[in-house]
């Protein structure tokens, strides 16, 4: 039941959490945290709910997949670790999916794509978040249990998208650099189609952030 009903409830939720936790990573401390969690909770809803239906079918899909590889076929219970390496980095690529929610606009299907990406580019960040992440839930549940109520969910929201901020400004810097080499080394007759030789996932992300600049969220 909790999983047929994250895609509607928590995963709302948890990008109004983040858009939250975008606010005070660039310094927005003084927002009003109710008023700003139920905006963004309505603004994002639609988004965030049809990227959790989109994560919930991958998840039982990929989960199925595991199950039968090492229960059913144990002689190719390899595809079934390999199965189970997806599934941590398609649970881990929440913290990015959830970051983007808040600090992007773009299509719901590249949000995902772009979390995945992303996770796969930058995974020592990642690997930060998760392991601090699963610290201050673990204090919550058993040393400190009231700090789950009030301050577990929004603490690992900030520190999630301060990583991920961080990721995006340094991709930027990258971009910047790039682009400034391009233009220097630039010949007089230059390919009309010549691209930055930049990732897709980050040329596209960089490019996102600066249309949302013109287009700012909540």
């Amino acid at each position: 039941m909790m999983g047929i009903s994250a895609p509607f409830t928590l995963f709302p939720a948890t990008a109004a959490m983040f858009s939250v936790g975008r606010k005070w990573v660039m310094g927005d401390t003084d927002v009003k945290l109710f008023t700003t969690f139920f905006k963004c909770y309505k603004d994002n809803y639609k988004q965030a709910m049809v990227g959790g239906i989109f994560y919930t079918l991958l998840f039982v899909i990929m989960y199925v997949d595991y199950t039968v590889y090492m229960k059913q076929l144990q002689s190719m219970q390899m595809i079934g670790f390999i199965m189970l390496g997806l599934l941590i980095v398609l649970f881990v690529s929440l913290f990015h999916f959830f970051s983007m929610v808040a600090h992007y606009r773009m299509k719901t299907v590249q949000l995902v794509k772009n979390s995945i990406l992303l996770t796969l580019l930058r995974p020592f960040r990642m690997i930060m978040t998760t392991v601090v992440s699963g610290a201050i839930l673990y204090f919550s549940l058993f040393k400190w249990p009231f700090l789950l109520i009030f301050f577990a969910g929004s603490v690992i929201a900030y520190y999630a998208f301060f990583n991920f901020y961080a990721i995006y400004q340094k991709m930027q810097d990258q971009h910047q650099r790039m682009q400034e080499q391009e233009e220097a080394e630039e010949e007089p007759e230059k390919d009309a189609d010549k691209e930055v030789p930049f990732d897709e996932v980050e040329h596209t992300l960089v490019q996102e952030h600066e249309d949302k600049n013109r287009h700012s969220r909540p």
